[in-house]
């Protein structure tokens, strides 16, 4: 398997955390999203992936894109370890806390809609970080709160053993403690981030242990 990747792409991070959680062998295609002009917009990437996004990953002949559905995949194609519980009602609470970071906060404060803040709307970068703590903690505020009301958490997001969720959490939490997002009010969020980093797929699948990384 190929994987297009960045070493700070939240999305790639997931799917190379999950990589590792099923303990499947990869190589790294680096797709560097700032140097010679974004090399995600070069017409030899946009051939692999029209979005122009990372992740992309290429297993045998097919070409799989948006890392929700390519975690997803993985775990359809590889089912051991399960990182998706067996009852319906687990998953869709596994799903729910996914979506509440693929969909609700990271396309918020991803690349290019800061670059859009401070390239065409022309807004300082004071108010670039101020965007993104904000909806860092608008997202957190409702993510620990259904954390908590659950009642499903133990040392992960569902109980002891990680799920999709927690490969779907941590990448969310480092960018968070990248940009110094107050994170105080989540204790619940940041204690299962701190658990999964203490398991060597995600810590070999963080942003500076990639090759591209600097």
């Amino acid at each position: 398997m190929k994987l297009y990747t960045y070493f700070r792409s939240s999305a790639a991070y997931r799917v190379r955390i999950v990589l590792g959680l099923k303990g499947l062998a990869w190589q790294p295609e680096y797709i560097h999203l700032v140097n010679n002009g974004g090399e995600h917009r070069s017409s030899s990437y946009r051939a692999v992936n029209p979005q122009g996004l990372v992740p992309a990953l290429e297993d045998g002949d097919a070409v799989l894109t948006q890392s929700t559905a390519i975690c997803e995949y993985l775990e359809e194609r590889h089912p051991e370890p399960a990182l998706l519980p067996a009852d319906a009602v687990e998953r869709a609470y596994v799903r729910s806390v996914m979506s509440a970071v693929a969909c609700d906060i990271h396309p918020l404060n991803n690349l290019r809609v800061l670059n859009h803040l401070t390239g065409p709307l022309q807004l300082g970068d004071d108010t670039r970080i101020a965007w993104y703590r904000h909806w860092v903690a608008v997202g957190f505020a409702g993510l620990e709160a259904q954390l908590v009301g659950a009642g499903r958490t133990g040392a992960f997001t569902l109980g002891d053993s990680p799920t999709l969720a927690d490969a779907f959490l941590v990448p969310q939490v480092y960018n968070a403690r990248r940009f110094e997002c107050p994170l105080i009010d989540f204790p619940t969020i940041t204690a299962i981030a701190d658990n999964c980093n203490a398991l060597e797929p995600f810590r070999v699948a963080a942003p500076e242990m990639q090759g591209d990384a600097g």
